[in-house]
């Protein structure tokens, strides 16, 4: 019986993952997508190692978030797991969040206003296409309290006269 259950899972299993790499095929939609998110530099914060490995990390660990905190006077905030993210995330709210939602630095929340509604979209699909993967990021701190993990501090400093 147990057997028998494996099997079926295993079978399921690669069923959805046959479906959904069909589905990419068919979505042109998803390949924009990818050149969007190395292009615009989401690799940078979202996926760990990105720039050290000068952008030669697979695609399956693109995206997974980070646990390096970026630190400023609005406190310290992390780089979401947007595979986790989009997997519980219909694409039209996407598309409410980049209209809508503000930010602190360093997200781009900004510059991804000035694209189109479709490579908008492709974004989405892109990253929804490669499925949940990893654990989610920290919680954001507030000001007043000091990171437990590494942090990079964004707060510009005076130069002495």
């Amino acid at each position: 019986m147990k057997l028998a259950c494996a099997a079926l899972l295993a079978a399921l299993l690669v069923t959805v993952l046959l479906h959904r790499a069909t589905a990419a095929s068919r979505d042109p939609l998803i390949e924009r997508g990818r050149y969007l998110v190395a292009f615009g530099g989401c690799n940078d914060c979202h996926t760990p190692g990105w720039r050290e490995s000068d952008g030669q990390i697979p695609v399956s660990r693109w995206m997974i978030g980070s646990n390096v905190g970026y630190r400023g006077p609005w406190g310290t905030v992390y780089p979401v797991n947007a595979r986790l993210w989009f997997q519980e995330t219909a694409e039209d709210q996407w598309l409410f969040s980049v209209r809508t939602r503000g930010g602190r630095p360093p997200m781009h929340w900004h510059d991804i206003r000035f694209l189109n509604v479709t490579d908008q979209r492709a974004i989405y699909r892109f990253i929804h296409s490669l499925g949940a993967a990893g654990k989610p990021a920290p919680e954001d701190l507030p000001p007043w309290r000091t990171p437990k993990t590494p942090y990079i501090n964004l707060v510009p400093q005076q130069p002495e006269p």
